[in-house]
């Protein structure tokens, strides 16, 4: 067991080889269920594929937080109402969690959309790149970050910027035009919306926490994926029942109350696999909120360790499951990402000497 302290680089290094190890299986497991049965694969509907993976990754996580009993949250203010006590920062984790229910769709649908795992990872992980950004100029004008952005990390935020726009903006012949696709906007706004209210409550929980109170990643996260589960769970549920309540015979509902009324025969293969999904949240949110960083670098570090991760599971979907090989404009792309990494690396060596002479680490 390779042994590190909290808020370390190495505990920063092991958190990021864990979330690129599960996010290559989950980029592989989308491409694969979904793939057609002719060529051998289960050929599922990309909203059944949704529906089993969810499923996976919720079971994953709730079982680990309430096995482990992390719920038990230590807070600044314990709040009293007549007989009920509770911490006070479960006002904000919920609504927080509430936004990982529109997360956590929405990122598989973008990865069903017809472009390669290393595109969608791309656009999805630049967007919350300049999210963090904002949050951190956010709370430095509020006086909730008390630490500054190094121009290393602007650098970084630039290049991820380049990085996003070649994907987004460059249509060659036979590429997929995701600007002019609707369903492709309508995707990629609620992913931008709600992750950008989840990572303001996540830095505002890290960045105020009182003295002597023990910055609690494990609650955080258990309440949050609490309150989303229960948030997913009743949106399935009218979902479920939306065909018979309101008569309607929309395809994709239809297909969405079949996937668990008359499953694939492969749906607890789905489920499995889906649980990959739902390991990658722990370290996704373990990142997020790492010790004595901003919001930039932390973002920083999520996404690119994601689109790297994009880039091995676009390559292993190729040689195994014949998909799409990376596009000139993909490799450039990382090219861009792997600058921003070297910007990074020079931007946590001055953090870190900055840690340790307050005494933070």
């Amino acid at each position: 067991m390779w042994k590190t302290t909290e808020g370390s680089t190495a505990r920063l290094i092991q958190l990021c080889v864990g979330y690129f190890f599960f996010y290559v299986i989950t980029g592989i497991s989308v491409k694969y269920f979904t793939g057609s049965s002719l060529l051998g694969y289960p050929g599922m509907e990309e909203i059944q594929y949704l529906v089993y993976s969810t499923i996976g990754g919720n079971l994953i996580a709730l079982s680990v937080v309430l096995v482990l009993r992390w719920y038990h949250l230590h807070s600044n203010k314990i709040i009293t109402w007549g007989k009920l006590k509770f911490p006070q920062e479960i006002l904000y984790i919920i609504p927080s969690g509430i936004c990982t229910a529109v997360v956590i769709p929405t990122t598989t649908l973008m990865y069903l959309l017809p472009i390669s795992v290393m595109v969608a990872m791309v656009i999805m992980r630049a967007s919350v790149i300049i999210i963090s950004r904002i949050v951190d100029a956010i709370q430095i004008r509020q006086g909730i970050l008390k630490k500054s952005v190094y121009v290393e990390e602007n650098i970084a935020v630039l290049f991820a910027l380049f990085a996003a726009a070649i994907n987004i903006f460059y249509v060659g012949p036979g590429d997929f035009d995701f600007v002019h696709s609707p369903a492709a906007v309508i995707i990629l706004g609620s992913y931008i919306v709600a992750y950008s209210i989840r990572i303001y409550i996540m830095n505002y929980y890290k960045n105020t926490r009182a003295n002597g109170v023990k910055l609690d990643n494990n609650g955080f996260f258990a309440i949050e994926q609490i309150a989303a589960s229960v948030v997913m769970f009743g949106a399935g549920y009218i979902l479920f029942n939306s065909s018979t309540w309101f008569e309607t015979t929309n395809e994709q509902l239809v297909i969405f109350r079949d996937s668990i009324a008359l499953p694939h025969p492969d749906w607890w293969f789905a489920i499995i696999a889906g649980t990959a999904f739902g390991m990658v949240a722990f370290f996704s949110v373990f990142i997020f909120m790492f010790k004595g960083r901003t919001a930039t670098f932390a973002g920083l570090v999520n996404r690119l360790t994601s689109l790297v991760a994009g880039t091995g599971a676009t390559l292993v979907s190729y040689f195994l499951f014949q998909g799409t090989f990376p596009k000139t404009q993909d490799w450039v792309s990382l090219v861009f990402i792997l600058i921003a990494v070297a910007f990074l690396s020079r931007a946590e060596k001055k953090r870190t000497r900055e840690l340790t002479i307050a005494k933070e680490i």
